[in-house]
């Protein structure tokens, strides 16, 4: 009987149970964009903050005469940074017409990126452009994450938020929803609901599901999975990288003796950015490890510029008051003068570098001459 009276009240009234789902399914949609208000707003700060330090706060970094410029960044990252983005940061430090725009137009991204977040104007297309933001930042930079641990937990945040904004939206308290009150039009416009965020985006329910996992994995997959790369301690031990941000070292080829002088190009491709590496010491040797010629830190410390050619106008290889000083991602060909002639030097003679906390980097002569 009651089963019935249920039955009959349902079809005597479609509309009024038509209308209670809507209006149920729109006070969710409104809980939830005013349940990621915090989230919105949190991530535009974050990019509002990148971007106003340079613009507005610490304008040196956009200058390429300063001590902050953000070459000098780019460098650091250029060891460690994947995906062929290491290729890219070097072509870009080599052309400074491609590289001073790049970076000025990074940190206008940000910087709107930050402001349409925070007052929720278009804020789906936003929170897409901090998504590639951050997903750039973890690939180029993510390697330096165990010195920088802050930065790394920061980017996989703002993925997590980016994802988030994109899927439900920002209805409560912003802009976008400003607008749809003024132009109620915009409803029916797909381009709007795809990039602001004041209506649910125009999916099926399953249509939107698929979205929502697929975004969940990615995201998951692409985090976790980086981590694991960097650093371990999901399903191996921890570990430091295949580039280490704490352990020195430098990678030496092109080792040749030509003339009165041997030559050998260095590149310091690992270690922390946050201090240069001192070399003190170089040496070649021949095959039984004894020295043909020896240059300690005082006559490193007295090589002339010329005989340092820096492939980059930033981060470079210097002569120092104590040897030569190597900052993160220089690369130079290091010619060193020889006091006197040297008997044939053995095929396997070797050019020897050493930093001042004992590190040793050693490469065999390609030729003889």
């Amino acid at each position: 009987m009651t089963t019935s009276a249920s039955v009959a009240a349902a079809t005597e009234h479609p509309t009024r149970r038509s209308v209670s789902i809507e209006a149920l399914d729109e006070t969710n949609w409104r809980g939830a964009a005013l349940g990621l208000l915090t989230v919105r707003v949190v991530e535009g700060f974050i990019y509002w903050g990148g971007g106003s330090r340079r613009f507005i706060y610490d304008p040196e970094k956009l200058d390429p005469s300063g001590h902050e410029w953000m070459a000098n960044k780019l460098q650091d990252a250029m060891p460690g940074a994947l995906f062929g983005t290491d290729q890219i940061i070097a072509f870009m430090l080599r052309h400074f017409d491609i590289l001073y725009p790049a970076i000025i137009l990074f940190s206008v991204g940000e910087l709107l990126a930050g402001i349409m977040l925070i007052a929720g104007f278009m804020t789906r297309i936003a929170a897409v452009g901090a998504l590639g933001f951050s997903v750039l930042l973890m690939v180029m930079f993510g390697w330096i994450g165990a010195v920088c641990l802050e930065g790394w937990t920061m980017a996989a945040c703002n993925i997590a938020m980016s994802c988030a904004l994109m899927l439900n939206g920002s209805s409560a308290y912003s802009l976008d929803n400003l607008l749809l009150r003024h132009h109620p039009q915009l409803a029916a416009r797909g381009w709007f609901r795809w990039n602001s965020g004041s209506l649910p985006l125009p999916l099926s329910e399953r249509g939107y599901h698929g979205l929502a996992v697929s975004l969940f994995l990615i995201a998951t997959i692409f985090i976790v999975g980086l981590y694991s790369h960097y650093r371990g301690a999901v399903l191996t031990p921890f570990h430091p990288g295949p580039v280490s941000p704490s352990v020195t070292h430098f990678s030496l080829d092109g080792a040749t003796i030509n003339g009165n002088a041997v030559k050998v190009r260095a590149y310091l491709d690992a270690g922390t950015p946050e201090a240069p590496v001192y070399i003190v010491e170089a040496k070649l040797e021949d095959g039984s490890g004894k020295a043909l010629a020896q240059w300690d830190a005082a006559a490193l410390a007295a090589l002339s510029r010329d005989h340092i050619e820096n492939e980059f106008a930033y981060n470079q290889i210097i002569p120092g008051p104590h040897g030569l000083v190597a900052r993160m991602g220089a690369k130079a060909v290091i010619r060193l003068p020889l006091e006197s002639a040297l008997p044939p030097a053995s095929q396997n003679a070797t050019i020897r570098l050493t930093t001042v906390d004992g590190r040793n980097f050693a490469v065999k002569l390609e030729t003889s001459q």
